[in-house]
């Protein structure tokens, strides 16, 4: 197994860290308060980033009666991670985890724990290998019935966004008609401060993150029928409540395969 880089912050673990995990370490604890001394926000981001996950999940289990999960990129495991939003709803779900992260792998077994009437899998492999990925997945999914497709936070990691398009394509490709694909990721034109912490942290020599236009997050659905309210910054999509929660530079959406 890849050896784990204690020296150099790890979004991962800095992601972690915000969430109020434990899998992190000092480098990425300095990491992410050097971060928020710049924008305290960012811990709201990161917790209304896996909000609008467990609220998306729920979603598509409830009203779109979806079964499968492929989480591409999930990162390290935390509360209401994929399987157990899914297995809550639905015992019978079935879960494929992906990421190559070594310390992510380390804690596979955290992932693995599935209600006894569905299943969960973790596959060492990368967004950057699309068939590779179908593949694996298919060990546990029947990708021949409707699977969804999470990209939480992955996909501005891709620093070419003509290839993060085609990786989305290329994925989307290999899922049935019926199928989902959900996304969020950081965004401009939200929040500028936020856009200066970021600019800075990709600046430090830790693996950069970019945050995109919304309408460069939007046209990753494209060809597939965009859920209501379309893709919103993430406290906005179909919030729990009645109050109405404030914007904030993230954004995501879910969409529907013909």
């Amino acid at each position: 197994m890849t050896e784990i880089d204690t020296s150099v912050p790890h979004s991962a673990r800095i992601w972690n860290y915000w969430l109020g995990g434990k899998d992190n370490y000092p480098v990425d604890e300095a990491a992410g308060d050097a971060y928020t001394a710049v924008f305290p926000g960012i811990v709201t981001i990161a917790r209304s980033s896996r909000a609008f996950l467990g609220r998306s999940i729920r979603y598509l289990v409830e009203e779109a009666g979806v079964r499968q999960f492929l989480d591409v990129g999930t990162g390290l495991p935390t509360v209401d991670n994929t399987h157990e939003v899914a297995q809550r709803f639905a015992p019978e779900s079935k879960i494929v985890y992906v990421d190559n992260d070594p310390l992510v792998l380390a804690h596979a077994r955290a992932l693995l724990t599935s209600a006894p009437e569905g299943a969960t899998a973790y596959e060492d492999l990368t967004l950057y290998e699309p068939e590779k990925v179908l593949q694996a997945a298919s060990r546990t999914l029947d990708l021949t019935r409707p699977t969804a497709l999470i990209l939480s936070g992955i996909l501005g990691h891709v620093t070419d966004y003509d290839l993060a398009r085609d990786l989305v394509r290329r994925l989307v490709a290999g899922l049935p008609s019926g199928s989902y694909l959900c996304v969020n990721d950081g965004s401009r034109g939200t929040d500028p401060d936020y856009e200066q912490a970021q600019d800075a942290y990709n600046e430090t020599g830790a693996v950069p993150y970019l945050l995109r236009p919304v309408d460069k997050i939007e046209a990753f659905f494209e060809g597939l029928d965009l859920v209501d309210p379309g893709v919103v910054s993430v406290p906005l999509w179909r919030p729990d409540g009645d109050a109405t929660p404030a914007p904030i530079g993230q954004h995501g959406g879910v969409g529907r395969k013909a």
